[in-house]
């Protein structure tokens, strides 16, 4: 009786909660044996919640300022199961139900230390998006476990609720339980990738973005034709019909976050060594990046002046490539194998102490490349020894100290807001050292965006792949920035920067967005922001 008492009034204890979640049947929401499709409903709100005099109520999280959030009783959760067999078809009893294969299915162990506990759901852009238990870390867990238990196949309808996983590690954060969901959820899209049948549609898109994105001289070329479809109106034209969103919706999307193109982009302008300036500290490599040094080179031409000015010899390999997070991310285990060795072999013998990035998705990947090449004998110390020197660089440079002297940006101050990307923040843990940075420019006031710890839908290729989901979350990220009344956003990672500036420009909003190795290097050349 007390027990039902604190669940009717929504404060249902985490040992209690435990011991409910206990009683469920083996995999929640589910109970397939061919395609599956609708897994849970969305969460009921509190004017939709209904009891019956058989059924306990739905048990809900504390109340909180992002999300209503619901804990499904065992008595629920059996009743979405038995609505669900009844639009399951019966399968093939000769069919063998399609799994995982041998190599590095998502490890059991992983999956079992997940208690259900449901913290990870309010941070979930995705649940938060979409609204349904399996576009979750909690559903997509269970989703891994039944399939690896053979309860559920490896097909379209499951495979959709990962791919609707933006990879943005706030569930790693959140969870209580320590929960490795990166390792589960990575081990799952290589299995996907290799097992599970794409349509025409999406084969083709993304062989256009893995034959393109990764290869910085493809990419390069590509750029002619870009040019002039944004010089000749060519762009205007499209985007005025809309005609392109209607026919081809994902290459729209890719349309859409299109940057200015300019003849800076067709240059190599920085060469293989930089020396310090004044006393040399420390001699560090940089990674370009693709499309860093492409529609950014800027970016990469200050944090080269930023590195100098504070003591550094920079080392620019040429032999460079992809860093691998793109194939990476996606499950494309062959190709991102093949861009990690390169990586690894473009700063062999260069005698570096660290290898900085300023781009946060390819840093997460770059220190990863000890677990990428794990199973290659030749590589795999190579590998552990490059990932222990990568730093991003506003991680190296608040570990080894500003010499730099530093000036103000304008001559009144300067409100500005730091938008924290996924894979600085939760990938790399990486969030304080970019705000102390900025806080040594004169004049600078930051200020912080509620949800700051919200994907803002880029997550490498997801807003080419998923563009609903990622407008979604791309309209809230902006709206918190907007509401913090800062002029200038700091954004620290590439694609973070195309999706923000993408809809402040839909918002009709003109404010200024740069990385902080830009402010940074304007600060130490004594360079005045424009009014």
């Amino acid at each position: 009786m007390e027990n039902n008492n604190r669940m009717a009034q929504n404060q249902l204890p985490i040992a209690d909660y435990q011991s409910t979640v206990n009683n469920y049947p083996p995999i929640m929401c589910i109970l397939v044996k061919v395609k599956v499709h609708n897994f849970c409903q969305q969460p009921t709100t509190n004017n939709q919640q209904q009891t019956t005099n058989n059924q306990q109520p739905t048990t809900t999280m504390p109340t909180s300022s992002t999300a209503n959030l619901k804990f499904p009783t065992p008595e629920s959760v059996r009743e979405s199961t038995a609505t669900s067999l009844t639009e399951i078809e019966e399968p093939d009893s000769q069919s063998p139900m399609p799994g995982f294969d041998t190599q590095k299915p998502p490890k059991q162990e992983l999956i079992d230390t997940c208690v259900h506990c449901g913290f990870c759901l309010s941070t979930c852009p995705s649940y938060r998006v979409i609204g349904k238990e399996m576009d979750s870390p909690r559903g997509r867990i269970y989703l891994m476990n039944a399939i690896n238990k053979g309860e559920a196949p490896l097909a379209e309808g499951t495979t959709q609720h990962f791919d609707s996983c933006l990879g943005c590690l706030a569930c790693v954060t959140t969870c209580p339980s320590g929960v490795q969901y990166d390792k589960l959820i990575s081990a799952t899209r290589h299995q996907v990738e290799r097992n599970q049948p794409r349509t025409l549609a999406d084969r083709s898109i993304r062989y256009l973005i893995f034959n393109l994105f990764p290869y910085p001289g493809r990419l390069r070329a590509f750029l002619v034709p870009l040019y002039l479809y944004q010089k000749l109106g060519f762009q205007t034209l499209v985007r005025s019909t809309g005609l392109l969103k209607k026919v081809f919706p994902r290459l729209a999307a890719m349309e859409s976050i299109l940057p200015q193109i300019t003849l800076d982009a067709f240059r190599d302008n920085l060469p293989d060594v930089i020396p310090a300036q004044g006393e040399k500290r420390y001699r560090v490599g940089v990674i370009l990046g693709c499309v860093q040094r492409l529609f950014f080179s800027p970016v990469n031409e200050a944090t080269v002046r930023v590195l100098t000015a504070n003591g550094c010899e920079v080392v620019i390999p040429k032999t460079q490539g992809c860093c691998a997070a793109l194939p990476e991310h996606q499950g494309q285990t062959q190709q991102a194998q093949a861009l990690a060795r390169q990586m690894i072999d473009s700063f062999a013998g260069t005698g570096v102490d660290a290898v900085i990035i300023n781009a946060a998705g390819c840093g997460h990947t770059l220190k990863e490349y000890e677990h990428i090449l794990e199973d290659d004998p030749e590589y795999r110390e190579k590998a552990k020894e490059f990932a222990a020197k990568v730093k991003d660089v506003q991680e190296f440079l608040a570990e080894v100290g500003l010499t730099a002297k530093f000036s103000p940006l304008a001559d009144e101050p300067l409100t500005m807001v730091y938008q924290d990307a996924c894979h600085l923040l939760h990938g790399q843990k990486i969030s304080l050292q970019p705000r102390q940075l900025l806080r040594q420019i004169p004049g600078v006031t930051l200020r912080e965006p509620s949800d700051a710890a919200l994907c803002c839908g880029s997550a490498g290729v997801y807003n080419m792949l998923q563009p609903d989901v990622a407008d979604e979350l791309g309209q809230q990220k902006v709206e918190n920035l907007l509401n913090t009344g800062a002029n200038l956003i700091a954004s620290s990672n590439p694609g973070c920067s195309l999706q923000i500036k993408k809809h402040l420009s839909l918002k009709g909003k003109d404010i200024r967005l740069m990385h902080p190795m830009e402010l940074l290097d304007y600060s130490i050349r004594g360079v005045k922001l424009d009014k």
